[in-house]
């Protein structure tokens, strides 16, 4: 009997724990962002800085990469879907039933082993190299090393940005694809002969970055325009945000938050751009 007795009261509490738990996501003290792994650090960084301002709200962030964040966001199964990519630019999303909340803009280099010893590539060597048009490091003034290309996966939001800033009509050659941008980078790190592309999040001294045309991958090229190769970082939400979702975003997009903290990160405020892409890429001049 007391044996019975001990499996009720064990059954009655995981009861009562999941009732508490549906009850906590009810009032709104825990909401989920997934995707777009350029933008995952920074909204790491902030939902644990939130979360630690405020007891008992908590925000839970995962990768996947932006199709799966709009995906996810799309079907409901999230609160934020998080992408480099506007929602209109993937085949699927009905971007009409989504908000944009356009959360910060991210730089993307090429990245090459620090080995190589190549420092600047024009843009068409850059397409050339990733379409298999050029094969060793010697075309391009380099050692006589084979080229090893690691790509980011279908799907990613930052390999679709760069094949429409690099790649234009060339196709990219099939190659070694990495769901995770930091697997990305080690990768790079530890291969000889091996290039990639990163977000400027993501750089460290583990590997070399490159110019392209004499124009290095700094912010200060970002936000004129004289780098091209660079997304905005959307939260997408379902319908205008509510309950905590709605504090978090206000929370991300406040003043002090994107003057103060962005930056350091490793991204640039949106404030800070002098022209604005649409989603057709037309670029303007900001008033």
């Amino acid at each position: 009997m007391m044996r019975k007795r001990g499996v009720i009261g064990f059954l009655v509490a995981c009861s009562l724990m999941l009732l508490a738990g549906c009850q906590s996501k009810q009032n709104g003290q825990s909401v989920t962002a997934v995707g777009s792994s350029a933008l995952q650090p920074l909204i790491e960084a902030l939902a644990e800085e939130y979360s630690a301002q405020h007891s008992g709200q908590f925000i839970n962030v995962q990768g996947g990469g932006s199709g799966t964040g709009l995906s996810q966001i799309q079907e409901g199964a999230v609160q934020m879907g998080n992408s480099d990519l506007f929602a209109e630019e993937k085949a699927g999303i009905k971007a009409d039933q989504l908000v944009d909340h356009k959360v910060a803009v991210v730089g993307i280099t090429p990245v090459v082993n620090k080995q190589l010893g190549v420092k600047n590539l024009t843009l068409t060597q850059l397409a050339q190299i990733f379409s298999g048009e050029i094969t060793n490091w010697k075309q391009v003034g380099g050692p006589n090393q084979a080229v090893v290309i690691i790509n980011r996966a279908q799907g990613s939001g930052t390999r679709t940005t760069f094949e429409q800033w690099v790649m234009k009509k060339r196709k990219t050659k099939p190659a070694q694809e990495q769901d995770s941008t930091g697997m990305v980078r080690s990768i790079v790190a530890n291969t000889p002969g091996a290039i990639s592309y990163l977000a400027f999040s993501y750089v460290d001294k583990t590997v070399a970055t490159l110019k392209l045309d004499g124009i290095a991958p700094t912010d200060a090229n970002v936000v004129k325009n004289a780098w091209p190769i660079w997304s905005y970082e959307h939260v997408y939400t379902k319908g205008q945000p509510t309950g905590l979702t709605k504090k978090f975003l206000a929370y991300v997009l406040s003043d002090e938050v994107q003057n103060k903290q962005v930056g350091k990160m490793g991204y640039i405020p949106v404030s800070q751009m002098q022209v604005e892409r649409s989603v057709t890429g037309t670029i303007t001049k900001v008033k």
